[in-house]
């Protein structure tokens, strides 16, 4: 328990992997750090719920990261990464087709591999669900001469290789000095034809982005194209939780408090429900862009893209090879769909299959029996008997990064006072965390300054807080 005159150099409010992140920075420049998070557990909206053995995940963010070297930050070395099988499969006209990249990505030329399943021959009508598979047992690697297994794009290919090429080889500063659109009008002007975007990069996106309707800005938009065309998707060992977990677990014992809810803020000093007023020097707040506009009411709170995600198992598991699958004709609710004991088994007790299904946007009033149907008809098998383990809808769970979006939003506000989190970078796990470490070298740069660290001690008024 804290006691009421506890003191420390900064306390960080809230214990989302933005909060301990950063107080893994500060605790490793010697500042002495204290996390307050009013949940009775850590992670925010990285929670998992465990179900009969299943570990089940509330939103199920992706991660699109260098594989296998994660390189995510400070106290996150032991964070055991589950990839998915290179590329997605994309589910079109009854068929699946898959997009493949390298086995580790980061070239420009695997970039160009990436949409080689896109840029066959034409489908035969009726044709029967199928899955191409590069992996498990007996999978062999298509040749580059074998004949084509599908085609989602007409006439030539080469306008799509040459745009994922670009992303690929164009830094991110370049990438974010682009004119700014809504990702939709954005692929559009770029002289793509309408069935590619539909049929490839609008579904991928969504997933990356949970954002169906591409509003995103089309900065954001390249730079999720970007990661993935680089990268790996990926998924925490043990589920969600797993990551904001293993920056608790490797803190200093007595940094992180958990059940403790602080109603108010300022540079010197922080005021919990529980524990009355905790002095400090300067104040952090990660938590979430609601939560930190009602402790300092200045600050911008954007719009969000509801996510629901439905876990069923079943013992007749689909065969999708360790794909992401993809819905790119918009035939139901569900986005995306994996079988995620098959990515990550320590999701799934032993023998049973775990799969996972994203809707995005508000969902339909019954919406297991609408993904189940949905479902059915992506992986090709009934669904009649599949046990659904958990609903989960989250309405606040992404912040919406419609144009203009700055990805480099203020974290300093007033010197002693700071915020992080997705909603000061962009809207993943990786932009949580690069907005601490931004928070972090503003706030020790204070700390360090010869001059009084306090220069006023009211919760922000003037009009650049206000805007932050």
């Amino acid at each position: 328990m804290l006691e009421p005159a506890y003191e420390a150099d900064v306390v960080v409010v809230g214990a989302g992997v933005a909060g301990l992140s950063a107080a893994h920075r500060l605790v490793r420049a010697g500042v002495t750090t204290v996390v307050l998070e009013a949940a009775p557990w850590v992670g925010g909206r990285m929670s998992t719920e465990k179900v009969d053995g299943f570990r089940l995940d509330r939103i199920g963010q992706l991660l699109s990261t260098p594989y296998p070297h994660p390189a995510l930050g400070p106290g996150l070395d032991a964070l055991v990464l589950r990839p998915f099988a290179p590329g997605v499969l994309l589910h079109s006209d009854g068929r699946h087709h898959r997009a493949s990249v390298p086995a580790h990505g980061g070239s420009t030329r695997g970039a160009l591999h990436a949409v080689r399943a896109l840029t066959s021959a034409p489908r035969s009508a009726g044709a029967r669900p199928r899955t191409h598979t590069g992996e498990g047992p007996g999978a062999t690697a298509p040749s580059p001469d074998a004949p084509p297994s599908g085609r989602l794009v007409r006439g030539t290919p080469l306008r799509l290789r040459s745009t994922l090429a670009r992303i690929a080889a164009t830094p991110v500063d370049r990438l974010l000095s682009r004119p700014e659109l809504p990702a939709r009008e954005a692929l559009a002007s770029r002289g793509l034809p309408a069935r590619t975007v539909d049929g490839f990069l609008r579904p991928l996106l969504a997933a990356l982005l949970c954002d169906p309707d591409l509003t995103t800005s089309s900065r954001c938009a390249d730079l999720a194209l970007h990661s993935f065309v680089s990268g790996r998707l990926c998924l925490p060992e043990g589920g969600a939780e797993a990551l904001p977990e293993l920056l608790a677990r490797t803190l200093p014992p007595g940094t992180v408090h958990t059940g403790v809810r602080v109603t108010s803020v300022s540079t010197t000093a922080v005021t919990t429900a529980e524990h009355g007023r905790i002095r400090c020097r300067a104040v952090l707040l990660a938590t979430d862009a609601r939560a930190a506009a009602e402790l300092l009411p200045g600050l911008r709170v954007p719009d969000f893209h509801p996510v629901t995600v439905v876990h069923h198992t079943t013992d007749e598991p689909p065969e999708t090879g360790g794909h992401l699958l993809l819905d790119a004709d918009r035939g139901g609710p569900v986005a995306h769909t994996a079988v995620i004991s098959r990515i990550d088994p320590t999701r799934a007790p032993a023998g049973r299959v775990l799969v996972s299904s994203t809707v995005l946007g508000t969902p339909p009033p019954d919406v297991d029996a609408a993904v189940r149907r949905h479902l059915a008809r992506l992986y090709g098998t009934s669904t009649a008997r599949w046990e659904t383990l958990a609903v989960h809808h989250t309405p606040e769970a992404v912040p919406a990064m419609r144009p203009p979006h700055d990805p480099h939003r203020p974290v300093r506000l007033l010197a002693g006072l700071y915020v992080c989190g997705d909603h000061r970078d962009t809207s993943t796990v990786q932009g949580a965390l690069r907005s601490a470490r931004r928070a972090c070298a503003a706030l020790l740069n204070d700390l360090r300054a010869d001059r009084p660290l306090h220069t006023a001690d009211p919760r922000p008024t003037s009009p650049r807080p206000a805007a932050a």
